[in-house]
């Protein structure tokens, strides 16, 4: 078999698909990327039995030809190719020849025939949703998904729609993260994903807002249509922490803060603590002000924000990354912060709306020496 195509196109559709492919594998021919040409369309899928992404491109050729090739050689060779298009040739003897100007380059490939069959679309049920809006929702929950073992079902999101209203929903047993959006759907729907798979969806969806993203979804698997690339995964069976019944409804103290400005208190405290010298930041909240004071080995800090502040004064502890990750990932100026005790969890709400809520579970602190 015989064909030319784009370098660029080629190496960014192998790069992406790559991310599918494990090192190590049950299945030998699953360390391995499938490349299968049919006349002027060459078709690139890698496969780890957990996460696909398959994806095709144009090239000039009219043959057909199916194979696997070690994708990250290939991927490397193809990158370092000096022309614009490269021409690869494939002998019976499956033998790869990649040539472009000068360079030729030689490896070997291997038959695909033990190669296992992706899911199809069909039995699926079909949602659509702009890939914006999916991206944003993904980015600002996905850091909450548990990466422990002791609860598999943690290590994925819930994707819940009721009503018309979607929600993402990640917790970790120390955090919460729900994001919310309406969409144009009737029927109520709810899956758990892997958070590994939506961090590759959420790098293959782009920032168009005229973008949709397509979702086939069945009762073990799902399936992503995005921009050309097609990624499916295996769902992850079992029950999901009912979250709804842990978000606190009525709070005591309330704090408008402005978000960089907090931000930027939690980073400086940040610079004292490590997993070698783990410390709470120590957050006070009285009369109109948030003082944050954290000692560790390295050092101390005390640090003091103004902020909007109603209802008692409240001195609880937290760990500093567990409250910079939301705040890095919300899009609004000023956010809230609602408390009803010092051992009970605080909620991150925007001001307006329910676009998102956050809870981040305290820690109990020590007397001060």
């Amino acid at each position: 078999m015989r064909l030319t195509c784009s370098k660029d196109k080629l190496y960014e559709a192998i790069v992406n698909v790559s991310k599918a492919i494990s090192d190590r594998s049950s299945l030998p021919s699953l360390e391995g990327m499938k490349v299968k040409l049919e006349d002027s369309t060459l078709e690139l899928t890698g496969y780890d039995l957990e996460i696909g992404i398959k994806t095709t491109i144009a090239v000039k050729s009219n043959d057909y030809g199916i194979f696997l090739v070690n994708a990250k050689l290939f991927s490397e060779m193809i990158k370092k190719m000096p022309g614009e298009e490269v021409l690869i040739e494939v002998s019976e003897n499956m033998q790869i020849t990649i040539s472009s100007g000068n360079v030729v380059y030689n490896m070997v490939a291997k038959a695909a025939d033990e190669y296992p069959e992706l899911p199809g679309i069909n039995k699926c049920e079909k949602l659509s949703m702009p890939q914006t809006m999916l991206k944003s929702m993904i980015n600002q929950t996905i850091f909450a998904a548990s990466v422990s073992d002791i609860n598999p079902v943690l290590k994925g999101e819930l994707f819940e729609i009721e009503n018309g209203v979607f929600n993402l929903v990640a917790i970790d047993g120390y955090r919460l993260a729900v994001r919310t959006e309406n969409v144009k759907n009737e029927e109520n729907k709810k899956f758990i994903v892997p958070s590994k798979t939506l961090a590759e969806v959420s790098r293959l969806l782009s920032d168009n807002d005229e973008d949709s993203c397509d979702i086939y979804v069945a009762l073990k698997h799902i399936i992503f249509d995005i921009n050309g690339y097609l990624v499916y995964s295996r769902l992850i069976e079992g029950e999901f922490h009912p979250y709804k019944s842990a978000i606190p409804k009525t709070s005591n103290t309330e704090i408008i803060v402005d978000r960089r400005e907090i931000i930027k208190t939690l980073e400086r405290a940040m610079l004292l603590i490590s997993e070698r010298t783990p410390s709470p930041v120590r957050c006070y909240f009285e009369n109109g002000i948030i003082r944050i004071k954290c000692t560790t080995e390295l050092g101390k800090i005390q640090d003091e924000i103004t902020a909007d502040m109603t209802g008692p004064v409240i001195e609880i502890g937290f760990k500093c990354k567990y409250l910079l990750d939301p705040l890095n990932k919300i899009d609004d100026d000023k956010v809230k912060f609602q408390m009803g005790g010092s051992l009970l969890p605080m909620k991150i709400v925007p001001l307006e709306g329910n676009k998102y809520t956050y809870l981040v579970l305290p820690v109990r602190l020590a007397r001060e020496s």
